[in-house]
C-alpha cells in the first residue's frame, strides 16, 4: 500500500476542529518531541521519544511499518481552514494487519492539548473504518484494543467507537505492567 496516498479525516464537532489522519513524516520530529514531555502520555505509551534524534528513530519505526505493509501508523492532526494541516494532536495505528491473518490490533493516544475534545474517538472511528474496507477479502475480520486496566480513558474510548471489553488479561511487562482489558470490534459491527 502507497503511504503517500493515505489520508484520513474525521469530522469537526461544535467545540473541534475536524482531524487529518495521514502517515507521519521526518517533519513531524521537533513536534513528537514536544508531545512526548507529558508525563501522561509516557505513562501510556511503551515508546521513549526524548529528542529529535529518538523522534526520528520513531518515525522511520512508522515509516517501515508501511513498507512492511503491516503496520500503518498516522499522525493525527487538527484540520484548518481549508483543509490545511494544523496542530498535532495525536496518533492512530494498526497494527500486525497480516494478509490472510483474521485479527490485527489498533492503539492510540493523544496529545495533552487535544484531550477532552473526542480527538480519540474520532480518529479511532476513522482508523477502524479504514481497517475494514482498505483490505478486502483477505483483510482483518476483527481489530483487538488493549489498555491497561487503570487506563479509564482509553476504557471510554474503545466503548464510544464500538469495541466490546471481552476479558481482562495478566500483567505482560515490560509494556503491560498491570492487568489490561481487551476490547474487539468486528467487521459485521
Amino acid at each position: 500500500m502507497d503511504r503517500i496516498d493515505v489520508r484520513l479525516g474525521a469530522d469537526a464537532t461544535s467545540s473541534a476542529p475536524a482531524l487529518i489522519l495521514r502517515p507521519w513524516n521526518p517533519t513531524d520530529a521537533a513536534d513528537l518531541v514536544e508531545l512526548y514531555q507529558d508525563d501522561a502520555l509516557r505513562r501510556w505509551t511503551s515508546s521513549a521519544v526524548n529528542d529529535v534524534a529518538s523522534a526520528a528513530r520513531w518515525i522511520q519505526d512508522q515509516q517501515q511499518g508501511w513498507e512492511a505493509g503491516d503496520r500503518f501508523g498516522f499522525a493525527v492532526l487538527e484540520a484548518q481552514a481549508g483543509g490545511a494541516e494544523g496542530q498535532l494532536a495525536g496518533h492512530v495505528v494498526l497494527k500486525n494487519a497480516t494478509p490472510g491473518a483474521s485479527s490485527a490490533e489498533v492503539g492510540y493516544w493523544t496529545a495533552a492539548h487535544a484531550r477532552g475534545r473526542t480527538v480519540a474517538p474520532r480518529a479511532l472511528r476513522a482508523l477502524t473504518n479504514w481497517a475494514f474496507t482498505a483490505f478486502p477479502g483477505d483483510g482483518p475480520k476483527r481489530l483487538e484494543l488493549l489498555h491497561q486496566v487503570d487506563n479509564t480513558a482509553s476504557c471510554r474510548v474503545a466503548q464510544k467507537c464500538g469495541y466490546e471489553l471481552i476479558t481482562v488479561l495478566p500483567a505482560a511487562p515490560p509494556a503491560y505492567p498491570l492487568a489490561g482489558h481487551l476490547h474487539v470490534r468486528d467487521r459485521d459491527r
